[in-house]
């Protein structure tokens, strides 16, 4: 396992209630393509890759959007892919995700992969999916354990407003099928998901600002937690990578910012499956 002593102990030291930002994430991107072996660099795409995928989604609906610049690829890249996903049935480019070769064919084709899903939430679902065989272990925790609190706070979300929540779960989990199939108020997951009391918790905070920072605490305790004894490793980069994210969210969101995520989030769940930005499983 190869060790980054000095990348690790040049990181400035961050806490989860920051208000300044030491690198936004695309410098932080370089900064670690610079620093990082090319196997490792390519867990660090792993995060970055949900950029992509807003990307996409963008770009099948309108080939001049604006894009994300923090994503992997760029404008011209996703071309040359819709092109290339187009003409072979499938395409070798490495740039490709292996879920955009399934994913594209479907939206062209107007045929969804899971019915009733919004695409956003089938392209994460793909995403996950991908993630979750990471052959890195703490990287593939990681994706679990945020997919897991997102799916739980998702289901209450649908049940405290009285829609169908197996089309809003995300991936192919055992824990989000549970999800799917219980009745039960605590979705059966008592028994395979420890941290489902502060999830629950977390719930019942009916100020959104405070709820979020408190996910958020969550979060970060668990990459400390399960960073701890990783030291100078990538986990230690991917944690500080991910713990770097919330600080520059939190950085951009105010409270007043906070209030209208909460009246646009009550809007979409009157309407439909499609989550405003904030409460997409791409954190």
């Amino acid at each position: 396992m190869k060790k980054y002593y000095c990348l690790v102990a040049g990181l400035p030291e961050i806490h989860i209630d920051d208000n300044k930002q030491n690198f936004d994430l695309k410098e932080f991107k370089d900064e670690l393509r610079a620093n990082l072996s090319e196997d490792d660099f390519e867990l660090i795409k792993l995060f970055y890759r949900k950029f992509d995928n807003l990307n996409l989604i963008a770009y099948l609906k309108d080939a001049e959007a604006k894009l994300d610049d923090r994503g992997n690829l760029a404008g011209d890249d996703l071309a040359g892919i819709l092109q290339m996903v187009k003409e072979e049935e499938n395409p070798k480019d490495e740039r490709i995700p292996v879920y955009f070769k399934e994913f594209i064919p479907a939206w062209l084709e107007e045929k969804p992969l899971f019915p009733d899903m919004a695409w956003e939430d089938q392209l994460a679902t793909l995403y996950y999916d991908d993630a979750l065989n990471s052959r890195n272990e703490f990287v593939s925790s990681w994706f679990a354990f945020n997919l897991n609190v997102q799916n739980i706070l998702t289901a209450i979300n649908c049940r405290n407003y009285d829609l169908d929540l197996g089309p809003a779960i995300v991936g192919n989990s055992e824990i989000a099928n549970t999800i799917r199939e219980s009745n039960s108020k605590d979705f059966g997951l008592a028994a395979i998901f420890p941290y489902l009391d502060d999830v629950l918790h977390i719930a019942e905070e009916a100020n959104l600002y405070e709820r979020e920072r408190r996910i958020d605490a969550l979060r970060w305790k668990w990459l400390e937690e399960n960073s701890f004894f990783k030291y100078f490793t990538v986990e230690k980069v991917f944690a500080y990578l991910l713990q770097l994210e919330m600080i520059e969210r939190w950085v951009k969101l105010s409270q007043e910012t906070g209030l209208k995520i909460f009246r646009d989030f009550v809007q979409e769940l009157q309407h439909s499956f499609e989550f405003p930005e904030e409460f997409k499983l791409n954190k």
